[in-house]
């Protein structure tokens, strides 16, 4: 049976559910091509299967899961072009926030976002994958929200879950820790200097990096 469980924190219940299978997906516990029940995750998740179908329509419009007429749903393998798609949408959103997040972050929101690249780095040299990818996406909503757009950050966590399932972060982007924790050096380095220009520049380049190898990696997987 899949682990899952509810956020703390979430505006509505409806909400708290979709996180909490958004969530599944990227450890794993919710696997591609398989048919999980309305029952099965109202049960799973300690709640009526009122909001369950609420949230998981929410995911359906997202293009993260397929709903089953009076089965259920099954998660859905991103597709070629759903990777180009979202990696567009980052590139619209992310590179202007780091810039954002540079010039207009407070200390404490800079104090954090060190914290978040320092706990990366060191899961990094242990090999700590269940350490390192949490770091990594906190570090991004973290810059996202010193921008002061908290709903982009809620945007670009579900496009996160959607690539997750190319398979481990690792493997998909055929890159160690090591260096994925390089790529945002400069861009930490650059809003904690107030830059703004090279911290857009920096998180520009890493998600064109990313890009490119999980497309790699699609086709990798494709041929």
């Amino acid at each position: 049976m899949p682990a899952l469980r509810l956020p703390p924190q979430a505006p509505s219940l409806a909400e708290a559910v979709a996180e909490a299978v958004r969530d599944g997906i990227a450890a794993g516990e919710l696997v591609p091509e398989t048919t999980y029940s309305v029952y099965q995750l109202a049960d799973l998740l300690g709640v009526s299967r009122s909001p369950v179908r609420e949230g998981m329509l929410r995911l359906a419009e997202a293009g993260l899961v397929e709903i089953r007429r009076n089965r259920g749903f099954r998660v859905l393998r991103p597709r070629a072009h759903d990777v180009e798609e979202i990696i567009e949408i980052r590139l619209a959103l992310e590179p202007p926030a780091a810039r954002k997040a540079a010039l207009i972050g407070t200390d404490e929101q800079h104090a954090a976002i060190r914290s978040a690249l320092a706990t990366m780095a060191d899961a990094a040299a242990r090999g700590d994958d269940a350490s390192f990818w949490p770091a990594d996406r906190t570090l991004h909503d973290l810059l996202l929200r010193a921008s002061g757009n908290a709903r982009a950050a809620a945007v670009v966590a579900q496009l996160r879950s959607t690539t997750a399932l190319l398979g481990p972060p690792t493997t998909a982007s055929g890159r160690t820790l090591k260096q994925i924790h390089a790529e945002h050096e400069p861009v930490v380095t650059a809003v904690l200097a107030r830059d703004g220009a090279a911290a857009e520049t920096a998180m520009r380049a890493h998600l064109e990096a990313t890009g490119a190898a999980l497309l790699a990696s699609y086709s990798a997987r494709s041929s």
